[in-house]
């Protein structure tokens, strides 16, 4: 769920962001990602018409610094964000629910995912253990155990596979990955680690 500025906002938060300093377009394009998460990251096409019209408007300023422009707000500026400081609150508000709400996504899928993992990896110690008695007889421990190995690395590998495609793919689309969500995943990792190990040694 990427946020999507309505008509006016993103005028109003360049402004705020111009506010609280000078900036050149590319250093506003990385704070408008950074405050949102990385789920909003907007093109020079976006953001230097806006600026030019809010120059136009006497809002701002534009001075060149070697091969920088840099844009400052005017006094004008600075009077109309204070005067529609209760809309900023509102965009702040909107944007921080849409970063959560793509936190609590990922969070869901990863627990998904490894809920999904335990299960497989319990369904095979089960076909192990219902197998055992008949492969004693039957067959070598070791070719079984070494069949069961390739089974494991196919789970293991598939599930980095669809983590990862589904990490990359979220990320790509200018999705959030909350450094909350990694420590997630890797407690869970972990988790799932140290109940194979348990299990080896039981």
């Amino acid at each position: 769920m990427t946020p999507v500025f309505s008509h006016g906002d993103l005028r109003l938060y360049l402004l705020s962001l111009l506010d609280e300093a000078p900036r050149h377009g590319y250093d506003l394009m990385q704070a408008l990602s950074e405050r949102t998460g990385g789920t909003y990251t907007p093109s020079a096409g976006t953001i230097y018409p806006r600026l030019a019209k809010l120059e136009e408007e006497g809002l701002v300023t534009k001075t060149v610094d070697g091969r920088k422009t840099v844009y400052e707000i005017t006094d004008a500026g600075r009077a109309e964000v204070a005067a529609r400081a209760g809309d900023l609150e509102g965009i702040e508000a909107g944007l921080a629910d849409s970063v959560r709400l793509i936190a609590d996504e990922v969070r869901g899928s990863v627990r998904e995912a490894m809920k999904s993992l335990r299960a497989d990896l319990a369904a095979a110690a089960r076909e192990e253990r219902h197998d055992a008695p008949r492969a004693s007889r039957d067959d070598d421990p070791r070719t079984l155990s070494r069949e069961q190995l390739q089974r494991a690395d196919a789970a293991v590998n598939d599930f980095r596979a669809r983590v990862r495609s589904d990490l990359r793919t979220h990320v790509a689309r200018g999705g959030a990955l909350a450094a909350s969500v990694v420590d997630d995943l890797a407690t869970a990792l972990d988790n799932a680690a140290k109940d194979i190990t348990r299990a080896l040694r039981g």
